[in-house]
């Protein structure tokens, strides 16, 4: 920390040095001197550490809230703590190139430590530069008590003292904020665990209160999870924000191919909860976005989860979205592909079999008349075709499967089919 005190004479080989000017030499006995005044004050500071522990305690009590606390609840702990710090400075005082890696390590090991037991940055920073000013003031009342006419010596490794402290203020934020760093990023991937545990369905119960505090959301709320696939990472972020209301809470997970949106929804009805978003002209190409249903509890997200899946399958496949309240026909049939499609092939199968200009005339009639809720008039302008048109080619599609669109259970069944034969094949 300090110079070391410069010889009088200097033997080298080679060019003789220029001589150094008178003032120069004159330096050299003054910084001499100071060296040695500090090094007496030093020596009996060491002595009397105990006590300068208890002093900087006392102002660190009365200025500090965050140490005031520490001190309530580890008081054994904060007074090693603080004598080790002032101890290590002292010495520095006396050797500080051989104490200079311990002075280091400790200072560290306060930074990390505080850190982790979550007392604020400025609350340390304000202690080591007390701890400083408190060795500094100590430094001049023991040579002013001992040496009276030496405290004038001090002034030349004032500099010194400090530049001790900002090293080691400098030192104890990079260890506080590294520490920080890591304390943050194993609390985000604690958390990734714990959601992705809720997702999957395998979260402990006991753990719950752990993943509600990690995720920032009440165990006992009503969720429902957005399911987001799709489109060009870039845009990402504009989505995500678009698939939930403003002012949401909600915890977002990302996975491999889906990003999934935890959302609390309150005790509103399940069809006000979350709308199916309209996404951004800019960046909705190739995204797809299920909305679920709303569950109960953290514990039953996964539950949710899989609705939200079960909306995400029946989304357009070039982007959109969905929420499954509003789609339960075409959810139904997309939960078991397999039925989906022999009830496609029993009832529609008839007409899947025809030329595909004609089946697709037929096909293309039926939705429309499904869409137009029944309705022959409004079918046809969906069509570009008279209704007469329409009712003709109804009654063919009648013929053929042999079902009747007056009778509640076919129109039902046809139904079903022809939304069983829209949906996305997995």
């Amino acid at each position: 920390m300090h110079p070391a005190a410069r010889t009088r004479a200097t033997f080298r080989t080679g060019p003789m040095p220029v001589p150094r000017p008178r003032t120069r030499r004159i330096r050299s006995l003054i910084d001499a001197d100071a060296l040695r005044v500090l090094h007496r004050a030093a020596r009996v500071l060491l002595d009397d550490l105990p006590e300068l522990t208890d002093r900087l305690l006392a102002v660190l009590r009365e200025q500090e809230p965050a140490y005031r606390s520490a001190l309530e609840n580890d008081h054994a702990g904060t007074w090693q703590e603080v004598y080790r710090s002032l101890r290590h400075s002292v010495t520095s005082l006396l050797d500080p190139r051989g104490t200079r890696e311990a002075a280091h390590r400790c200072t560290w090991r306060i930074g990390v430590a505080r850190a982790e037991q979550g007392l604020p940055l400025d609350a340390l920073l304000h202690a080591f530069r007390l701890g400083g000013s408190l060795v500094w003031q100590r430094l001049v009342e023991e040579t002013s008590r001992s040496e009276p006419e030496d405290v004038r010596l001090l002034v030349h490794v004032a500099t010194d003292v400090w530049n001790f402290v900002d090293e080691h203020c400098t030192l104890v934020a990079d260890a506080y904020r590294q520490a920080e760093r890591q304390l943050a990023w194993r609390r985000e991937n604690r958390a990734r665990l714990l959601a992705a545990a809720l997702l999957d369905g395998t979260s402990r119960i006991a753990d719950l209160p752990e993943t509600a505090e990690g995720l920032g959301l009440p165990e006992h709320g009503r969720y429902i999870v957005v399911a987001v696939a799709g489109g060009r990472p870039e845009d990402s972020a504009d989505v995500l924000a678009t698939a939930v209301p403003p002012g949401t809470s909600a915890y977002w997970h990302s996975g491999a191919e889906v990003d999934y949106g935890i959302v609390l929804v309150g005790d509103e009805d399940d069809r006000d909860a979350v709308a199916a978003p309209a996404l951004p002209a800019d960046a909705a190409a190739g995204y797809r976005i299920g909305v679920g249903s709303a569950v109960t509890g953290l514990a039953a997200v996964g539950d949710a989860r899989r609705l939200a899946d079960l909306a995400l399958s029946i989304c357009p496949p070039d982007g959109g979205s969905v929420r499954l309240t509003d789609h339960l026909p075409e959810a139904l049939v997309a939960s078991c592909p397999g039925l989906g499609a022999s009830l496609t092939e029993q009832v529609l199968g008839p007409l899947l079999r025809l030329e595909p200009a004609d089946r697709d005339v037929l096909l293309d009639t039926l939705a429309a008349w499904f869409a137009s809720e029944g309705s022959a008039q409004r079918a046809g302008e969906r069509l570009y075709c008279h209704r007469n048109t329409v009712l003709n080619r109804l009654r063919r599609c009648e013929q053929l499967i042999g079902r009747s669109l007056a009778r509640p259970l076919d129109v039902v069944e046809i139904g079903l089919a022809l939304t069983a034969r829209r949906l996305p094949r997995g």
